[in-house]
């Protein structure tokens, strides 16, 4: 409390959390404009039936669920941002780019992830909007108005990147994660107001043990994003004229979660694609769309199998993605460049060898732990028999993890103005 308070004596911090407010509340306006022709009631019965577009909805920060300009918010940047660090495998003009090049290699990666992140935006919109007129939920339109449309909510999508780097350029949050955890503190009263509604004095026992359910998770939550194996690090000492450089020891640290939340939006759009692919179908052969369409719907509406394949998406990308962040060949290289090593463990290949069977034995806890956030809501619903009573394990992990990352940022700004006090 007393850190909180700090913050709004000091006036330059003060300015930097109004301008935060500030331009949050922008994007929550932009969140609020639809675009034409929505039917509200078969939007809203739409969403209630599809948990995968109400995971996408986290990510579009809310506004996928009023089909707003901004619908799609920062979904394309994030996409690009995947496809980029996928291209560092194939491509080692990017590799070098993102790893070597220091903080001016990574500024030019993320220029072209925004770049990238304008047709993705197009398609992505076009393939929102042929499923929903598809379902009913918004009018047919004619090839000039679906562009307008598309142009519409791609520039929503490109607003929306704008204000979150806006955001992080003020160093109390990173823009794009409060933007998505913003969506998701917004949809709160609602849920709540459901959850009221629906209540039942004979099942006050499963109300209350959904509330201990809940305490747990953020608990396993925060135990996940905290969670790190600690490396030790030792430094060769080395003589250098009449100086001694070197001898001091470190760590180095190995998250649990390691990947994030990419590996749930991995999963999801596996999930999804056979959708788009449904939609691609029926400018060839309506059969052939409603055929996939009715496979796709039987799998999602069998909650054993879709739970299980679900799980297992994210456990295989949680290894998946972790390979590509952390490299053990370039760490060990970088390593024993420094004159730093592992005690016990020879510079080198056996350096890359320990790093790997490390990670691979603390990813292992990471992928159990998301998949079983992945699945929660289906647990949660098959135990309580309420479909109202479903615990977001994602929406929790987003939440916990962006609060957490804030918090940093804002004690480092205050670290920082006490030193120059001094």
């Amino acid at each position: 409390m007393n850190r909180l308070l700090q913050i709004f004596r000091i006036k330059d911090l003060r300015m930097k959390v109004f301008v935060v407010v500030g331009l949050l509340i922008a994007f929550r306006f932009l969140a609020a404009i639809p675009i034409p022709g929505v039917d509200a009631d078969r939007l809203r019965n739409f969403f209630g039936s599809n948990q995968l577009l109400g995971f996408l909805n986290l990510f579009s920060g809310g506004g996928l669920s009023n089909l707003s300009v901004a619908m799609l918010g920062v979904g394309p940047y994030i996409t690009a941002t995947i496809v980029m660090q996928l291209l560092t495998i194939i491509f080692p003009k990017f590799k070098q780019m993102y790893y070597e090049e220091g903080a001016r290699g990574q500024a030019k990666f993320n220029q072209y992830s925004r770049m990238l992140a304008v047709p993705f935006s197009m398609l992505q919109s076009y393939g929102f909007l042929s499923i929903l007129a598809s379902q009913g939920v918004i009018d047919k339109l004619p090839l000039f108005a679906t562009l307008t449309n598309v142009l519409a909510i791609t520039t929503g999508s490109m607003i929306t990147l704008w204000l979150g780097e806006l955001i992080t350029e003020q160093k109390i949050g990173n823009g794009i994660s409060l933007i998505i955890l913003a969506g998701i503190v917004a949809g709160l009263p609602s849920q709540v107001a459901l959850a009221s509604a629906s209540y039942t004095p004979g099942l006050l026992p499963t109300y209350l043990g959904f509330l201990v359910v809940g305490f747990l998770v953020i608990a396993g939550v925060v135990y996940l994003n905290e969670g790190e194996r600690k490396i030790p690090i030792a430094y060769a000492r080395r003589v250098r004229g009449n100086k001694l450089y070197g001898g001091a020891s470190s760590y180095l640290p190995l998250k649990v979660n390691q990947a994030g939340m990419i590996p749930l939006i991995f999963a999801v759009s596996v999930l999804l694609f056979p959708q788009f692919i449904a939609q691609i179908l029926s400018v060839v052969s309506v059969d052939y769309a409603l055929r996939v369409n009715e496979l796709v719907n039987s799998f999602l509406n069998n909650r054993l199998i879709y739970g299980i394949f679900y799980f297992s998406l994210v456990f295989i990308f949680t290894y998946f993605y972790t390979s590509i962040t952390f490299n053990p060949d370039e760490v060990a290289k970088n390593l024993q460049r420094g004159g730093g090593f592992v005690p016990g463990i020879r510079p080198g290949d056996a350096t890359s060898k320990f790093f790997s069977n490390v990670i691979n034995r603390v990813t292992l806890f990471g992928a159990l732990f998301l998949g079983l956030i992945a699945v929660l809501p289906i647990i949660v619903e098959r135990i309580t028999g309420i479909a109202v009573l479903t615990i977001s394990g994602t929406a929790l992990l987003i939440v916990v993890s962006v609060s957490l990352e804030t918090m940093r940022q804002v004690n480092s700004q205050l670290t920082v103005r006490e030193y120059e006090g001094f």
